[in-house]
């Protein structure tokens, strides 16, 4: 299961990989997990970059708080306030 830092550093990878800093703990969590790999470029520089798994792992949170947020519009709109 991976923590609230590492689901977030998750993300980061996803929209900013260019931003994160190479040294975070929470990488190494996540190259374990093979949901990240470390891209070389130039000048040796390293770039994180999502797997499929990563992805994967992505898109399912997505998917939870998505129908998280449905339940809770459903339960909003069988009892109006007037």
């Amino acid at each position: 299961m991976l923590s609230p830092h590492e689901l977030a550093t998750l993300m980061l990878v996803r929209s900013a990989p260019d931003q994160i800093d190479t040294t975070r703990g929470e990488l190494a969590t996540l190259l374990d997990c093979r949901l990240i790999s470390i891209e070389p470029r130039g000048a040796g520089w390293l770039r994180p970059m999502l797997t499929a798994a990563g992805k994967y792992v992505l898109d399912a949170a997505a998917r939870v708080e998505r129908k998280r947020y449905d339940d809770a519009s459903t339960r909003e709109d069988d009892n109006p306030v007037w």
